[in-house]
């Protein structure tokens, strides 16, 4: 008999977690193609798009990350007038636009998490900002993608938590995906 649940319970994570790759899939396709998230009607798009796994626009029982990263080159420093001592991610992966649709108590960014108050309404990050603040930084996104001066990529994150599959004994926190573009 526990065999046949743990089957049952892996079987029905399989589903999720194909419907949270398609989610992140098609969440980074559109944010990479420049749809303005940070519209309530656009971030209602991922919400339908998460139709049956109990995300809301601002809660509910799943997160979509999305983050636009580039790295910091000395030039970027100096064209904002920075000296090498003051620009303390030069020469490292920054976050420089986060939008956050669901619950984002459930899980943060695999890739940093600038500070909250650092993020404009449309959901980008002031140079000055990115350049010196430390939480800036795409921690581990260089061993993913290693970007040039002047590039960017645009990541997409969904995560759904698996709490109503889990069976006892059975390690089961949830189904994480991750598009960059």
């Amino acid at each position: 008999m526990p065999v046949l649940l743990g089957t049952f319970s892996i079987g029905l994570s399989l589903g999720r977690s194909i419907q949270a790759s398609q989610i992140s899939r098609d969440a980074g396709h559109m944010y990479a193609r420049y749809v303005d998230f940070s519209l309530p009607g656009n971030q209602d798009i991922i919400v339908r798009l998460a139709r049956g796994m109990g995300m809301t626009r601002n809660g509910g029982n799943g997160v979509v990350i999305l983050s636009r990263i580039t790295f910091v080159s000395q030039d970027d420093c100096a064209g904002s007038a920075l000296s090498p001592g003051q620009c303390t991610n030069a020469d490292q992966h920054v976050v420089i636009h986060r939008i956050v649709i669901g619950n984002q108590q459930l899980r943060a960014s695999a890739f940093g998490t600038p500070n909250p108050a650092t993020i404009n309404a449309d959901g980008s990050i002031n140079a000055p900002v990115y350049l010196t603040d430390l939480n800036a930084r795409a921690n581990g996104f260089g061993t993913l993608l290693r970007l040039e001066p002047g590039e960017f990529a645009y990541v997409a994150e969904a995560f759904f938590p698996s709490n109503d599959l889990a069976v006892p004994g059975l390690q089961n926190g949830g189904v994480y995906a991750r598009t960059i573009y």
